[in-house]
């Protein structure tokens, strides 16, 4: 599938200030590119869940921003502790968020289900220890 546009953004671990202006400019592109809202908000919803927990877990991670004429992709790989059960981290209200980020109004457990259930595919691999890369696209529905 032809590219249309493709946009790496950095993503640094721990920076709560920053949290949250990567999936804000994913915004804003989409809108320039005249992406539908309720399409337009699907992706933003993967790229703010996928960009708060690499600031909450990782050292840092990239964002890979992919549009093509019927997706976008999104590729999150960080260097960080990786996930020892992917299948539990994908269970709704599983989270090992300390009690500091809870503090902050995060870690209720709902991050990669939130992007799982906004992805028309998704996949996560993880390697301990290392990191984590996460895999989604939502794909261009008719009336989405």
């Amino acid at each position: 599938m032809t590219e249309l546009l493709r946009q790496c953004f950095a993503i640094q671990g721990r920076n709560f200030d920053k949290a949250g202006e990567i999936s804000s400019e994913i915004k804003v592109i989409l809108r320039d590119l005249g992406i539908e809202a309720a399409y337009t908000r699907r992706v933003v919803i993967v790229a703010f869940e996928a960009e708060m927990n690499v600031v909450m877990y990782a050292q840092s991670g990239t964002l890979t921003f992919i549009v093509t004429e019927d997706a976008i992709n999104l590729i999150i790989d960080d260097v960080g502790p990786g996930i020892p059960d992917i299948n539990l981290a994908l269970q709704e209200g599983y989270s090992t968020a300390s009690d500091e980020m809870r503090e902050m109004g995060f870690g209720f457990g709902m991050g990669l289900p939130n992007m799982k259930k906004n992805s028309d595919e998704f996949r996560v691999e993880s390697v301990v220890g290392k990191g984590t890369t996460v895999y989604a696209t939502v794909r261009h529905h008719e009336n989405a």
